[in-house]
């Protein structure tokens, strides 16, 4: 996890007591959102390896269907054609 960023405020701000509390609010919301863009960054990591492992999955079973296809045509052409 990264280190909490806090926004530095004056010790005597010209605010008053409502503003700090909608700049609190605000700050939350901030803090929110940059998790869960942290999140979905990590997410989107996995998926793209979880990706890259099944096309490459993928493109294995596609060569060995490509293997069995060819056996299976020698096979067919030694059959006698009056079978």
């Amino acid at each position: 996890m990264r280190a909490r960023c806090t926004i530095d405020r004056p010790q005597i701000a010209p605010y008053s007591p409502a503003r700090h509390a909608e700049l609190d609010t605000l700050e939350a919301k901030i803090r929110q959102v940059a998790e869960l863009c942290h999140t979905l960054r990590r997410e989107n990591v996995t998926l793209r390896q979880q990706l890259l492992s099944a096309q490459q999955d993928n493109k294995q079973l596609t060569t060995r269907l490509d293997a069995a296809k060819t056996r299976l045509q020698a096979l067919l052409e030694t059959l006698p054609e009056d079978a």
